[in-house]
């Protein structure tokens, strides 16, 4: 393990999904769920979920590019969520759910769109890549009963119904890239 650590922020509807199966993977030291691309400081989940503070439901991760790449969780990314749905994932509608990446550097940013062309062309999705690519102002971090959803609540129907194939579609997907 490198001393070497880098963030990556992105938003695919609900953010247990997210953090569940990027809690797997080679490489990643930390998850945190929170709120990303709106403008009212310090918002709460009730907020966000309104749709009035312009946030996305997001995760930040933590990990050391030397075990897996910013390209290897854009992959995942693209892979276990609808990217082409606008501000929609499932049953989930509004901006709170969009898909978005929020890029931490130029470097990410181009990594970001040339990852969207890559799936685009390959047909990956029937459906054209609508994932917002913008610049992170700032990550607010949910509230601590956000934080290892999946895990602490496994008897949830939402767990079940919604995370759970997004989880097993990850370790069939990509049971290479995974720590356990």
């Amino acid at each position: 393990m490198s001393d070497r650590i880098e963030y990556a922020s992105l938003a695919g509807g609900c953010f247990w999904c997210l953090e569940a199966v990027f809690l797997e993977m080679k490489g990643v030291q930390a998850v945190q769920n929170g709120y990303a691309g709106g403008k009212r400081p310090n918002p709460t989940y009730e907020q966000v979920c309104s749709g009035a503070t312009g946030h996305a439901e997001a995760v930040r991760v933590t990990f050391d590019p030397e075990i897996v790449s910013y390209k290897d969780l854009l992959d995942v990314f693209f892979t276990i969520h609808d990217p082409t749905t606008l501000n929609r994932q499932g049953g989930d509608k509004g901006t709170q759910y969009r898909s978005a990446v929020f890029f931490e550097s130029p470097e990410q940013e181009r990594i970001a769109r040339e990852t969207i062309v890559e799936f685009d062309t390959a047909k990956v999705w029937d459906d054209p890549i609508v994932t917002e690519v913008t610049a992170l102002e700032k990550f607010w971090p949910a509230e601590e009963y956000h934080n290892n959803y999946f895990a602490l609540n496994p008897q949830n129907p939402y767990c079940s119904v919604v995370i759970a194939p997004k989880v097993s579609k990850a370790r069939k997907l990509f049971l290479e890239k995974l720590a356990k």
